[in-house]
């Protein structure tokens, strides 16, 4: 039976994941890596923020994070007049940055970004933008040049200033991350004060295959010797999850954090259990069916468990999954209809009772025919350790 610790807040759960760090009364439970899986919208990246500003007690900071705000560290400056200096800025006063100016950052990125795509770059310190060059004294920024080989007139050429995509900003951005992780783990200059990292979602816009590949190198990093920082991961993409379990069998914990709304939130120590995303997302949707608390938006989790189901054993429609079950035509319908339907989790509309008895019986009638075997995560709540 896996452990489940209640908190009032996000702050508490950050204060807890720091304890399992730092443990004196039992420095043999003491932790090298936290992995973290939740669903989108209940809290993964105000939980990263949590922790680093727990670190800023005394004036002071610990913390390296990756998360939706590292990306607004880099924006475009796309020069709208001449339509030729597209560059990408960095936020040169953030600490993210560091001492890169002296660290030969771009042969640190370089050999991390070729692995997964064939564009190049220069880091310019002293970048003037075009609109500016003709001032007195022009702001100087810190910008980066993006360079790909294409042919033109038949001719292999490098093309300059070139405006990649998004997917390839996203890459970058995390290769740059990568480098700046490295040079922490090695107490470059500028880096010496980072203590832990926390890394929200790196994947968001990858397809699987870079997914894989990106997870694996994460994992390569965090397993250095010379590593001595702590490191929390948290994710929503179970795929990610996986190979991050099976990767790293560092001195770890692993958590499942649920969303209670006023309640708080609720923390699960999965411990050695192997982690099936569509188990435990079945297992929200079974303990949601036997109350009254059941919401239009359930049926699109029920059709994702559903449609991984159609994959897994080769069927090319849903209503395959559910073939021979009584009133499975009408379950088919519902299915396809109330999981198109326009529903926020942030505004949740609820079923009418007619509508959740025949959730309650789609649902049923799909365990049962699988005989799907729920683990006990929803055991009672015991409280976090002091």
């Amino acid at each position: 039976m896996n452990t489940m610790l209640n908190f009032d807040s996000l702050n508490d759960v950050a204060q807890q994941f720091r304890h399992d760090f730092t443990r004196l009364d039992k420095p043999s439970k003491k932790k090298d890596l936290i992995l973290l899986f939740a669903h989108n919208g209940t809290g993964k990246t105000r939980l990263s923020m949590e922790f680093k500003e727990a670190g800023k007690i005394g004036g002071g900071r610990d913390t390296l994070y990756f998360n939706a705000f590292t990306e607004d560290l880099f924006n475009w400056d796309n020069d709208l007049d001449g339509d030729e200096q597209r560059v990408l800025l960095l936020n040169k006063e953030s600490d993210f940055f560091g001492g890169i100016e002296a660290l030969d950052i771009d042969n640190k990125i370089r050999p991390l970004l070729h692995k997964y795509s064939d564009f190049n770059f220069i880091t310019d310190f002293n970048y003037v933008k075009p609109s500016e060059a003709g001032n007195d004294n022009p702001i100087s920024y810190w910008a980066v040049r993006f360079i790909r080989e294409e042919l033109v007139n038949g001719i292999a050429q490098n093309v300059e200033n070139i405006k990649i995509s998004r997917g390839e900003e996203n890459l970058f951005i995390w290769c740059f991350f990568l480098a700046i992780y490295e040079l922490a783990i090695d107490s470059a200059e500028g880096y010496d004060w980072v203590d832990y990292v926390y890394i929200d979602d790196p994947i968001s816009s990858l397809d699987e295959n870079n997914a894989i590949a990106l997870a694996c190198e994460l994992a390569n990093i965090i397993r250095k010797e010379e590593n001595n920082i702590k490191t929390v991961i948290s994710t929503h993409h179970s795929l990610f999850f996986n190979i991050m379990y099976n990767e790293l069998k560092v001195k770890r914990r692993t958590f499942f954090l649920h969303a209670d709304g006023p309640q708080g939130y609720r923390l699960q120590d999965t411990k050695d259990t192997p982690f099936f995303h569509h188990i435990a997302l079945l297992s929200e949707l079974d303990r949601v069916s036997k109350s009254d608390v059941i919401h239009t938006y359930h049926f699109n989790g029920l059709r994702t468990v559903m449609e991984k189901a159609v994959s897994f054993f080769g069927y090319d429609k849903i209503d395959k999954v559910i073939h021979g079950l009584d009133d499975e035509v009408l379950f088919h319908r519902a299915v396809q209809l109330l999981s198109h339907g326009r529903y926020s989790i942030f505004a949740p509309s609820p079923m009418t009772n007619d509508t959740k008895d025949l959730f309650r019986k789609i649902l049923k009638g799909f365990t049962d025919k699988y005989e799907f075997q729920f683990p006990e995560i929803f055991n009672e709540a015991i409280q976090p350790e002091e």
